[in-house]
């Protein structure tokens, strides 16, 4: 199985908002996932990220694999 942490798309249509999710590859996108790590709002100014870093820490120790855009949200917010 192979495990990302990806991001969720919500919010309505022109106003996205992601949740920071850890979720089997195969699953689509808004689909099932496995644990929720945090939230990010592009739309406030400036963006808003909130992670939790001690379970990101724990599921990238067990091999889950972050998309290229939530690694750089990960940076940011010293995870990585």
């Amino acid at each position: 199985m192979a495990v990302k942490i990806r991001l969720r798309r919500m919010g309505a249509k022109k106003a996205p908002f992601y949740r920071i999710v850890v979720a089997d590859s195969r699953y689509p996108r808004d689909g099932r996932f496995i644990e929720e790590l945090g939230y990010y709002d592009p739309t406030k100014e400036p963006s808003v990220v909130k992670v939790d870093v001690e379970k990101a820490k724990s599921w990238i120790g067990k091999g889950a694999q972050p998309t290229d855009t939530v690694k750089g949200l990960l940076k940011k917010e010293g995870v990585l």
